[in-house]
């Protein structure tokens, strides 16, 4: 009996140092980690962070119950500053990394290539710089992605596209330049590229628009030029949010946006587009808000506008539209902002405008609007902000405006209203 104890305990024994090992080996990487914090104004690491204690029970810190070995590491939002040091790649074992909203600073050490078993990796809003390392790409489990307010440089490695699970990749907010890798557009279970706010230039690839999953698209406030192609969601079709605003692209809206059949918002302010904001745009039923200001966009408004029953914001502000506005948009009872301000609008205001209830932002300033504010204005009792400057009004605002008492601005410069 005894002899078969032993056998059975020579047996165990190499499992059991092996385990004890793999223990230490993540209690060391998670020690050097908090070596390398140089500010823990919470004392969350402090008071938790101690080889006396299991690092099964360190704050932050969840461990797998197969292997007993870190999986999880969760300190965001604790005002941490540190730098991570190449021993964190031996936590081979973690799944999900989350240092999000601290202040974090330095290189990501190329031992993180290790960490093969990794999901989630969330960095955001903290101080890492230094390019995207490009051993993104061996981390085959990869599925979400956040490196977004960072001052990460250099270009997107094209090595991101061999992280073919990957569903969330935000990378906005950065020091990026160079143009978008068409090898993105590989990344067919992709639901959310966020790349705005970066110094990127070039045209968008032709393949962003072939991932199928894609629903949130944010390239806005970049350096990218160029034209949308025409068949720009003939493969999107659960598409919700395409941001594009603040960049230098140009040509004609494709006449394909309306292909787009669940897009909630568009957002193409602030380019060089041009020609007329065309009647297909009246497809997209769902569309929430719509951002068309600061382009170079002629003719009227469409009247079929008014179909867009959901719309919630509709911005078309300094353009170079024409005509009067459209009866159709005074039905559109969901409507909260409205900026028209800058064109060359005309007619007058009917009194269909006391439908707009919900109504919080009126901007209808530097057009050229005749006629009287009619009184129905006073239904707008949700309404803040009311700009009718630089127009050829006539008569007197009407005084049941200030009853709203929302209402914290009116602008009438220049407006010919008669003010008392």
């Amino acid at each position: 009996m005894e002899k078969a104890v032993t056998i059975l305990t020579i047996l165990l024994l190499p499992h059991y140092v092996m385990t004890q090992t793999n223990i230490n080996t993540d209690q060391l990487a998670l020690l050097s980690f908090k070596s390398q914090i140089s500010s823990d104004p919470f004392h969350f690491l402090n008071e938790s962070w101690s080889p006396a204690i299991s690092v099964c029970r360190w704050v932050g810190v969840i461990c797998g119950s197969r292997h007993q070995r870190v999986k999880s590491l969760k300190l965001s939002n604790l005002a941490l500053t540190g730098r991570i040091p190449r021993d964190f790649g031996n936590l081979t074992f973690l799944v999900s990394l989350d240092l999000g909203n601290n202040h974090f600073h330095g290189n990501l050490p190329q031992e993180m290539a290790h960490l093969r078993r990794l999901k989630f990796l969330d960095l955001g809003l903290n101080s890492f710089r230094g390019e995207i390392p490009s051993w993104f790409g061996f981390l085959h489990q990869l599925q979400v992605v956040n490196l977004r307010s960072n001052s990460f440089t250099g270009s997107i490695p094209p090595s991101l596209s061999n992280a073919s699970r990957l569903e969330i990749l935000e990378i906005s907010t950065n020091l990026l330049e160079g143009n978008i890798p068409e090898e993105i557009g590989n990344l067919h279970n992709l639901k959310s590229l966020s790349i705005e706010q970066n110094q990127l230039t070039g045209s968008i690839p032709f393949t962003i628009f072939n991932i199928s999953r894609i629903e949130v698209i944010s390239f806005s406030y970049n350096s990218l030029s160029g034209d949308l192609p025409n068949g720009l969601c003939n493969d999107l079709p659960i598409l919700k949010e395409l941001y594009l605003s603040g960049n230098k692209l140009d040509g004609r809206m494709p006449t394909s946006l309306s292909n787009c059949s669940r897009l909630q918002i568009l957002s193409l302010s602030g380019n060089n587009f041009d020609g007329p904001i065309h009647n297909e745009i009246v497809r997209l039923s769902n569309l929430q808000k719509l951002y068309l200001g600061y382009n170079h966009f002629t003719g009227i408004i469409p009247e079929e506008i008014g179909n867009l029953v959901n719309l919630v914001d509709l911005s078309v502000e300094n353009n170079q539209l024409t005509g009067s506005i459209p009866n159709s948009i005074f039905n559109i009872s969901s409507l909260q902002s409205l900026l028209l301000w800058g064109n060359n609008l005309s007619g007058c205001l009917p009194g269909e405008i006391g439908n707009l209830t919900k109504m919080q932002f009126l901007n209808l300033k530097e057009n050229r609007f005749t006629g009287e504010i009619p009184k129905d204005i006073r239904n707008l009792v949700e309404l803040e902000e009311f700009d009718v400057g630089f127009n050829s009004f006539s008569g007197s605002l009407p005084m049941e405006i200030f009853n709203i008492s929302r209402l914290r601005t009116i602008q009438l410069s220049d407006s010919n209203l008669n003010q008392h």
